[in-house]
């Protein structure tokens, strides 16, 4: 049975005006999906929301969102929800880019003063029982992480110095940044090149450095299964 199926109607608000704080814009279709409901009761809900003084902004065409400035009380986490973001730091905890550790670190203490006080004793416990073994020497080999994914999520241009190791050359280079990847705890940037004037990918390991311009770039729609999907065909 589908977990949102016959969910309590006060719950159900709950986690409405949740995901309404954590998109800037959510449809009528999107919360029928999610919480499989009609979309007619998706309306109502959103309705309900708004007579008990939540202030939701309705986009024509778009859908609804929060209204700028308003903020939640803090969320209350249940125990199992705790229990992953605890498991997710110590696997973070381990990744070789510093500037991903730093910033997670200094969100989940925000994420614990939020916690109620009985559970906090129990996320320290498991903060203690729970190990990952790769790069437990915690080696990081990369700082640019944090600012590669702000150039991707506000279209800015990056200029880079890159030693690329296939061609042992190092080159500078302006990129506009479209997605990124893990593998082999190496992180990967999916970038479009514009010295070779095609998408290239980037070790951030082997970044020496990097730079964000003041210019923004025109979307080329970039989708990354449709790109994965490519490189695949041309590899077989």
């Amino acid at each position: 049975m589908d977990k949102n199926k016959h969910i309590p109607r006060l719950s159900r608000l709950t986690a409405i005006l949740t995901l309404l704080q954590s998109r800037r814009v959510v449809t009528a279709p999107q919360i029928a999906e999610k919480f499989d409901i009609s979309v007619r009761t998706a309306y109502r809900d959103i309705k309900a929301l708004e007579e008990s003084g939540i202030p939701i902004f309705t986009e024509e065409g778009k859908g609804y969102s929060l209204i700028k400035g308003y903020t939640l009380p803090p969320i209350m986490f249940t125990e199992q929800e705790a229990n992953a973001l605890i498991t997710a730091e110590n696997l973070i905890s381990r990744n070789k880019d510093r500037s991903l550790t730093k910033n997670h670190r200094e969100a989940i203490i925000k994420v614990k003063a939020v916690l109620r006080y009985s559970n906090k004793d129990k996320v320290e416990l498991l903060s203690e029982r729970v190990f990952y073994m790769q790069n437990f020497t915690e080696e990081t080999t990369s700082n640019c992480l944090s600012t590669v994914q702000i150039a991707i999520t506000n279209l800015i241009l990056i200029k880079i110095k890159y030693h690329s190791i296939s061609k042992g050359e190092i080159t500078n280079r302006v990129i506009e940044p479209y997605a990124l990847y893990h593998t082999q705890e190496n992180w990967i940037l999916i970038a479009w090149c514009r010295l070779r004037g095609n998408y290239r990918e980037f070790r951030l390991d082997k970044i020496q450095s990097l730079e964000l311009l003041a210019e923004q770039f025109d979307d080329r729609n970039f989708n990354l299964m449709n790109y994965f999907n490519t490189v695949a065909e041309k590899n077989n």
